[in-house]
């Protein structure tokens, strides 16, 4: 039997043309890398910073899942004109962009931000307020470039986030908080069990 893997999300702008030059080559090496390290990646079935992570992983022998806006295959590719190509499961929820953000961030036991404009830092914010590992790839532009500052002005630290400039160390160091979580809590399962 296969041990399950790490469901790693990506979230970052769908319309690159805010992002560094360099963040859809950036999205395709942590899609790589997610691949490599033997997790699945979990994105908004979507263009841009999404897809190229997806074409990453998929380069590199991954496994995506796409939780789409839409609530059949038809409206996602007719009317949300979103593509299907590189994803191996795409989960129709019907709930439109806000909705798909909630589920796809909680579907995940990380997410990973790169580039971005407000849908991103919606899933940012949910993420956030679940305490979720949250891993920034600085530098690309959007979102990713003003987590840092946003939350230097007194936020709550409990949330771990992570910021790097380098897609593999940033994708290394986010596996390694989530198993670490993972750890901890399967420990406590286990504590319990016995008192």
């Amino acid at each position: 039997m296969i041990k399950p893997s790490y469901k790693i999300c990506v979230s970052g702008a769908a319309a690159i043309d805010i992002c560094n030059p360099t963040a859809k080559e950036l999205a395709v090496q942590v899609g790589r890398e997610i691949a490599k390290q033997g997790c699945i990646l979990v994105t908004g079935a979507t263009t841009g910073i999404p897809y190229y992570s997806a074409i990453g992983a998929k380069e590199e022998g991954g496994y995506s899942i796409g939780l789409s806006p839409a609530s059949t295959e038809k409206a996602h590719i007719k009317s949300y004109k979103l593509p299907v190509d590189k994803f191996d499961l795409i989960v129709y929820t019907g709930f439109e962009y806000a909705g798909r953000n909630l589920l796809m961030t909680r579907s995940a036991d990380a997410v990973i931000i790169i580039c971005g404009r407000t849908g991103t830092m919606n899933e940012f914010t949910i993420a956030f307020e679940d305490e979720k590992p949250i891993g920034v790839l600085e530098g690309t532009g959007g979102t990713a470039d003003m987590i840092r500052l946003l939350l230097a002005k007194g936020y709550r630290p409990k949330t771990p986030v992570i910021y790097d400039t380098d897609p593999v160390k940033l994708v290394s160091r986010i596996i390694a908080l989530v198993k670490k979580e993972k750890d901890k809590n399967n420990k406590k399962v286990e504590t319990e069990k016995i008192i």
